[in-house]
């Protein structure tokens, strides 16, 4: 009968992947202090009529979920004016310095962000955070082995990082928060998450934390 083993196809590998299109034309109609905002014209096929996309052309991001020793998550209190909240995070920060390895960029925010460094690195998760608005690409890693960066080390945090608040927590409450919308970061709702699955095999099934990432713009 339909729906048994015997008869149940081989499952599909999904998976997202490069799609060329015929590039018309690029203008930049907006130049910002960290990303800027393009127009372009494209065709989707060789007889195809133009279509017209403006978006946000962005350095792409890096963000880490710090897991101690007892399996708890730090999240970090910030204040974010475009939604007028004070969101519970993960310390995150973007990938614009040229040629910065992304492990090294995430340890670069983990320390400033969360005054932690860290031994021992995989990546949890690779998303984009608006595809149909943005070329943002986010890398999310979890980061173990933690020691507390040496007080004459630590960065200066200014302007909204001047309020950072911490709180560590076990990962089943954390999860919990997502599930309940208390949580609204995405960085932080895809981290936990998937932090909660990969936790069901000790995280041995995930990547490396230098596996390749060919969605981040620099790799396209």
């Amino acid at each position: 009968m339909p729906g048994t083993p015997e008869t149940t196809p081989a499952a599909k590998q999904v998976s997202d992947a490069p799609s060329p299109r015929r590039l018309l034309s690029t203008e930049k109609v907006y130049e910002g202090r960290i990303w800027d905002v393009v127009s372009d014209s494209f065709q989707l096929s060789e007889a195809g009529e133009a279509l017209t996309r403006d978006y946000i052309d962005h350095p792409g991001a890096v963000a880490v979920l710090p897991m101690n020793e007892a399996g708890e998550v730090l999240l970090i209190r910030q204040y974010r004016h475009p939604v007028g909240m004070d969101l519970w995070e993960i310390p995150a920060g973007l990938l614009d310095v040229e040629g910065e390895d992304f492990v090294v960029g995430a340890a670069r925010e983990l320390a400033e962000e969360a005054d932690l460094a860290a031994a021992t690195w995989n990546v949890l998760a690779d998303f984009f955070n608006s595809p149909g608005s943005s070329s943002e690409a986010i890398r999310i890693y979890l980061a173990r082995d933690l020691t507390d960066v040496p007080h004459h080390e630590r960065h200066e945090r200014t302007d909204e990082e001047a309020e950072i608040e911490y709180h560590w927590m076990a990962l089943d409450d954390a999860v919990a928060g997502v599930l309940a919308g208390r949580l609204h970061n995405p960085s932080a709702v895809v981290g936990i998450l998937a932090a909660a699955a990969a936790r069901a095999d000790g995280y041995a099934g995930l990547r490396p934390g230098d596996a390749p990432w060919p969605a981040h713009p620099s790799q396209r």
